[in-house]
């Protein structure tokens, strides 16, 4: 062998056998290749290390192979040394940069007279872990960079995104950062407001007794705790203008419990009132048509009851349902229908009194309330004007409809003496019409009396499919605006009837409640949806959570929490993947039996969430105690977002609402480019609607579920 080569020299007592490797890039600069290969021997033979190793033979070669290959160390073999000196030739290596580790390999003795030299490998293995160490040291401190500059960007882009103004101090009682919502409210620019003293820039003063008092954030800061204002603030603006407001500052401590400034949060409160009002008309208003919604009609029925019986009048109801709707829809989108639901609303008011009142319940079902009439014969005579408004075609976008109307009066008190009775009264008379094709109207008890034997009301024919199971159920996927990626999905019920085919909750499950049958279909969903969620896990699918809508005869049936822990043991799914979806007019019927309720099931592990939030007329004071994790903002909000600023403002204000209450957000009914524009803007979590997916049968969402695996 030349005098350069050696033999491999081990530590007998290192352990051979490493559980975890790490991967080192090695370039070997030596002349003799048998050395070369002794090297090599010598890194391999450590399992502690899968190395990817390379050589040259000459210095010079060393930049080249760097400039197209990262190496972690360069390792310069003993040929590379003049043995007469004992000292290391000059090896210049040029263009390496400082984070390539660049040793030689130390001599050894030489072994017999055969001019072969010893390697340590000890020494070389201690080298190996030193620039794994290294990696390691590296890869978490650019991971903890990354994260930290994410965790930086998400907080900027909250800062200047939260409709409030927020305002932050330092210890001493200086500006150190402010919102843009924050730079309007007050006047002053980020630039000229950054150093100055706090109560220069947010200068306020009692609104009663027009006296300065000592400013909110020096208190906090001095107290070391959060300080809220009774009320009556007014901020002086920098151009001399006053304005109402309502603030609150918050201290902060350093992880020493040292206070290092204050947050100042405050908002105009001209504003806020004019999103209280906006808010309690959308509670009371259906968001399509501008119409009262089903809690508005109910107030306003009570109240003709009332005059009713007082003046010793008469009150009637008029349930109206649109023909051949749903083929409208199917056919020619939702878009059209809801403009065509509109026109619907717009012929109603025209033809009623100021003093009626014209009602959206849902889908296209109507209800006109008549108050202070003198018999049935005027409620017949605002039927006949209704119908003969929808002789004429109608032609919206180059379509021509025709428009029928199936209209069922009910007259208090002669049909009932309360609003659910006269409801339930005028709706079964529709039917009636519906189904009688020689007639347009119906009255309740006169031509009930004379219903056609043989002819089925909607009750019967509801219960008739539920014991032949034509129900069924659909899906539709819940999208991460973040990724992309399904991330749950929500089980929609449809009904297949035989003669009309696939039939929307919308037209049949207010009779399914009247009827009491409500309770069994409910239970059926969630079974099925469980069942099918436990099919998904059994085949090797992605388990996802199912959200379910629970009605409130179903949240209030005695067995409920039974059941739903009957339906987790006998399909075995995780109580983390079901989440029960809750209006808010469900759990205001009885808002502390409904927190007792909610209580029992967040202690089973099952997920809660507050469906069509903003939508109803709940109270915040109870909202923000119910323990749901989810907060779904109501789909028909959406539609407004382009046509009406306020409706924008309105969301935004849900959104700030819901993460200030760390309550996940969930945006429904996205079908357009522009909605889900917005709700990625806003910062929603998850987003569903048929811009994104349209609902699936088990097969076609199984189908989805292997596309994304």
């Amino acid at each position: 062998m030349g005098k350069g080569t050696f033999t491999l020299l081990r530590n007998r007592n290192q352990s051979a056998v490493f559980q975890n490797q790490a991967q080192v890039r090695v370039l070997i600069v030596e002349s003799e290749n048998a050395s070369a290969r002794a090297i090599k021997r010598a890194i391999r033979a450590d399992l502690l290390f899968t190395c990817d190793i390379e050589h040259v033979r000459k210095p010079k070669d060393v930049a080249d192979r760097l400039a197209n290959k990262d190496f972690d160390i360069v390792l310069v073999g003993p040929s590379q040394y003049d043995s007469e000196e004992g000292t290391s030739a000059e090896l210049k290596f040029e263009h390496i940069g400082p984070e390539v580790l660049i040793l030689p390999l130390p001599m050894g003795k030489l072994k017999g007279g055969q001019g072969r030299r010893l390697l340590d490998a000890d020494w070389l293995s201690q080298v190996l872990r030193y620039v794994t160490h290294r990696k390691q040291v590296e890869a978490f401190l650019r991971a903890t960079e990354d994260a930290l500059c994410e965790e930086k960007e998400q907080a900027r882009v909250a800062f200047n995104a939260i409709g409030d103004a927020v305002l932050i101090s330092d210890s001493q009682g200086r500006v150190i950062r402010m919102n843009p919502v924050a730079e309007s409210l007050t006047g002053w620019s980020s630039a000229d407001a950054i150093d100055r003293p706090v109560d220069e820039v947010f200068s306020v003063v009692s609104s009663t007794a027009r006296t300065s008092r000592e400013h909110p954030v020096l208190l906090g800061i001095r107290e070391e705790r959060a300080i809220t204002p009774d009320g009556g603030t007014v901020l002086l603006r920098r151009n001399g203008e006053e304005l109402g407001i309502e603030d609150s500052v918050v201290p902060v401590h350093d992880r020493d419990g040292e206070v290092t400034g204050a947050v100042l949060i405050f908002r105009d409160l001209n504003h806020s009132l004019a999103m209280t009002r906006k808010m309690a008309y959308l509670a009371h208003h259906d968001c399509l048509t501008g119409l009262p919604n089903r809690t508005l009609l109910e107030e306003r029925a009570e109240q003709a009851i009332s005059l009713a019986r007082r003046h010793e009048k008469q009150a009637a109801l008029l349930f109206l349902d649109l023909d051949g709707f749903k083929e409208i829809n199917d056919a020619l989108g939702h878009a059209l229908g809801d403009r065509v639901l509109q026109v619907v609303a717009e012929k109603l008011r025209r033809c009623v009194r100021a003093t009626d009142t014209v009602c959206r319940l849902g889908g296209d079902e109507f209800v006109v309330l008549l108050s202070e009439i003198e018999n049935p014969e005027d409620a017949a005579q605002v039927a006949e004007k209704i119908l003969a408004g929808f002789t004429a075609p109608l032609v919206l976008d180059g379509q021509t409809l025709q428009l029928r109307v199936s209209i069922g009066i009910s007259v208090f008190p002669d049909d009932g003496d309360s609003v659910d009775t006269i409801l339930t009264q005028a709706d079964a008379a529709m039917y009636f019409a519906k189904l009688n094709h020689n007639v347009s109207y119906g009255f309740a008890r006169k031509d009930l009396n004379h219903w056609p034997k043989g002819t089925e009301t909607m009750e019967h024919r509801l219960f008739r499919a539920f014991e032949a199971g034509e129900f069924l159920l659909y899906y539709q996927p819940q999208i991460d605006l973040v990724s992309g990626a399904i991330v749950g999905v929500e089980a929609l019920l449809r009904w297949n009837d035989p003669e009309q085919g696939l039939v929307y909750p919308s037209e049949f499950l207010p009779v399914a409640e009247r009827s009491g049958l409500i309770v069994s279909i409910g239970h059926w969903v969630i079974q099925q949806a469980c069942r099918q969620v436990a099919a998904w896990r059994d085949e090797g699918r992605v388990s996802l959570p199912v959200a379910i809508n629970v009605s409130a005869p179903e949240f209030e049936h005695p067995h409920f929490i039974g059941f739903i822990g009957e339906v987790l043991r006998e399909t075995g799914i995780e109580p983390e993947k079901l989440e029960l979806e809750f209006t808010e007019d469900v759990l205001m019927k009885n808002p502390e039996k409904s927190m007792a309720r909610l209580e029992q099931l967040k202690a089973m592990g099952i997920r809660l969430a507050l469906d069509d939030f903003g939508a109803g007329g709940s109270s915040l004071r109870y909202v923000r105690h119910f323990p749901v994790d989810t907060m779904k903002i109501d789909g028909c909000l959406m539609s407004d977002i382009t046509a009406d600023p306020a409706t924008s403002i309105v969301l935004r204000s849900l959104v700030d609402m819901g993460k200030g209450l760390k309550r996940r957000l969930v945006a429904e009914g996205i079908e357009t480019a522009n909605q889900l524009g917005f709700v990625q803007a806003q910062l929603f979590d998850v987003a569903q609607g048929y811009r994104l997916a349209p609902p699936q049968d088990a097969e076609g969402f199984s189908k989805l579920l292997q596309d994304q695996q």
